[in-house]
């Protein structure tokens, strides 16, 4: 990349410090765009027209229509692992040959949801769901998103390997008419592994007298499951080309699909397409998930904004921030480039946040009056088919608002009740929440996640820092030394008497 790429930025910055906002007779039409059903609005962050298009020229510098076009055609976006990256293809975008691959798979899948809702598994009323990362997190946003009120089945999530959650999520659930679902790429993450074998005993302890019988396993290493003891009739594969954090579009999703049912997972997945669609054709100036990020660089990068802040102004959408947080750190948190070179500039913010009006009441005050300036992301639903109309009119009331005091704020002779305004937040609006809107809205954000990468010219898709640490455990429950280790660790190891 040319080294100068930054330099129009800079300079624009630098003319317009004071005061970013600044009063373009078309700034709503042109940092507002309206796709599939979402309405995004960036008119109160420091983007302008000007910033637009040095970011895009910055784009064409790395080389962004390039990456992208790779990431579509499956070709080698992952170099670290000498990987393509195929989750475009588990809904129908990109590569014939993998978006072909994922069909079968699918079907597969759905032929699997047809024998458990045809009684092949007897009476099901509960679905554990076993899996940690990416292998969790996207299907409980779905089932707690889409599913609190007409899911199917009972559905509880065990991630943490505590023992007080898996009595957490086991305690809501009958032994006798429950699924187990198990999911982990490789089928040998420990956390997984270990919750499996305490879910067997506790099927064997409610009277199953084969409890494999009532597992479905998900993996992109089958023959490791089949090691493990799960017939092969049980087991659904999807692709190691595709991430944990990725992967909810695919077979890891299963248990959402039991409990939503299968036309709501389809749905989700068309959603998803036409953001794919509209990330693929469309121009810079109007590419929801390229100026997102153009936003993002402007932040981290030339105005020392450290962290995001993401508010969701939906009850439904609750687990959207721990979603988002492991898709945008454990991508773009590096330090190096593609090249192995350090990157020599801020990467991923630090992502962080709370529900609706419950957060105004705990952290607000630093949003508004504290000393960091956080760039603030609102999602709210316009529509909701609750009973309680004038509450939804609030909240929404309140989301708008708290935009509005946050870019013009308020001026006092009293200084405790000054607020300084200049302070960003984007909005996006969803027109309802369904399996299709929420579909393109976390396409969108994957979007936005690789856009960040390829402007900073790192690789969002491999994930090597959450190893060490994991390692380090693993050998010492394996028996290891621990006196390699500093003093505050074993001493540590040895308080806890381990």
């Amino acid at each position: 990349m040319r080294k100068d790429a930054w330099k129009p930025i800079d300079e624009h910055v630098l003319r317009t410090l004071e005061q970013l906002f600044e009063d373009e007779p078309d700034r709503l039409c042109r940092l507002t765009n309206e796709v599939a059903g979402l309405y995004f609005d960036w008119s109160k962050t420091h983007l302008n027209g000007a910033l637009i298009e040095s970011f895009a020229a910055l784009g064409e510098a790395r080389g962004f229509a390039a990456a992208r076009d790779a990431l579509f055609a499956g070709e080698i976006v992952n170099i670290t692992e000498n990987r393509s990256a195929d989750h475009v293809a588990e809904r129908g975008s990109g590569e014939a040959g993998a978006v072909q691959l994922a069909a079968s798979r699918r079907l597969r899948m759905r032929a699997l949801i047809d024998a458990v809702e045809a009684g092949a598994f007897g009476d099901v009323t509960g679905i554990l769901h076993i899996g940690i990362g990416g292998s969790a997190l996207g299907p409980a946003l779905l089932v707690d998103a889409l599913g609190r009120t007409t899911a199917k089945a009972r559905v509880r999530f065990l991630s943490n390997i505590d023992p007080q959650a898996f009595e957490q999520a086991a305690q809501a659930l009958d032994p006798a008419t429950t699924l187990i679902v198990v999911v982990s790429k490789t089928f040998t993450t420990a956390e997984s592994l270990s919750n499996l074998d305490a879910a067997l005993d506790w099927l064997r302890g409610g009277g199953i007298a084969d409890p494999y019988g009532r597992v479905i396993a998900v993996t992109a290493a089958p023959e490791a499951a089949i090691a493990a003891g799960i017939d092969e009739s049980r087991i659904l594969q999807f692709s190691e080309a595709v991430g944990g954090r990725y992967s909810l579009w695919s077979s890891v999703s299963v248990s959402a699909a039991l409990a939503l049912g299968w036309e709501s997972f389809e749905e989700m997945l068309e959603g998803a397409a036409e953001m794919d669609r509209h990330f693929r054709f469309t121009e810079p100036a109007k590419n929801v998930p390229l100026i997102a990020a153009f936003a993002d660089l402007l932040y981290t990068q030339r105005l020392g904004c450290q962290t995001r802040a993401v508010f969701p102004y939906d009850e439904r959408l609750g687990l959207l921030v721990p979603y988002l947080q492991q898709l945008e750190m454990e991508s773009n948190g590096k330090s190096v480039t593609a090249a192995g070179e350090p990157v020599g500039r801020p990467t991923s913010p630090v992502v962080w946040g709370g529900v609706g009006t419950d957060a105004q009441h705990a952290v607000f005050q630093l949003l508004h009056q504290g000393t960091a300036v956080v760039p603030v992301e609102f999602v709210a639903v316009a529509q909701d088919d609750g009973p309680l109309v004038d509450h939804h009119r609030q909240l929404l009331l309140n989301a708008f608002a708290q935009g509005a005091a946050l870019m013009s704020g308020r001026t006092s002779d009293d200084p405790h009740r000054t607020y300084a305004g200049n302070r960003p937040s984007a909005t996006i609006l969803l027109d309802r929440l369904d399996a299709r809107t929420l579909g393109v809205l976390l396409a969108f954000y994957e979007h936005r996640t690789f856009a960040c990468a390829v402007l900073l010219g790192i690789n969002p898709f491999d994930q090597f820092g959450v190893e060490l640490g994991k390692e380090i455990a693993s050998e010492l429950s394996d028996g290891a030394d621990a006196q390699s280790l500093d003093p505050s660790t074993r001493s540590l190891i040895e308080r806890a008497a381990i």
